[in-house]
């Protein structure tokens, strides 16, 4: 079966999207840090919880997790802080 999208994994890690956990606050200084970062292929990746088993079942309606799937958390002020370095639709 072909998928519509599938990711690259020889892509790189090009740019951090927005600011890091220390700067947010969101790190102790270990290295279990979430972060949001752009690959030079223009796919995003994103390091947080795995919350797959707690979230999966209470999903909405439509809404699935493949078994080649993670949820992820991340804290909000992250993706807000990334906002600027996301271009519009």
């Amino acid at each position: 079966m072909t998928r519509a999208w599938a990711p690259d994994p020889s892509a790189s890690f090009e740019r951090r999207l927005g600011k890091s956990a220390a700067e947010l606050g969101n790190s102790d200084g270990r290295d279990d840090c979430p972060d949001i970062w752009q690959l030079d292929n223009g796919d995003i990746a994103v390091i947080g919880r795995d919350l797959t088993a707690v979230y999966g079942a209470h999903l909405p309606d439509g809404v699935g997790v493949g078994p080649h799937e993670r949820l992820v958390v991340i804290p909000g002020n992250m993706l807000s802080a990334a906002k600027a370095d996301i271009p519009d639709a």
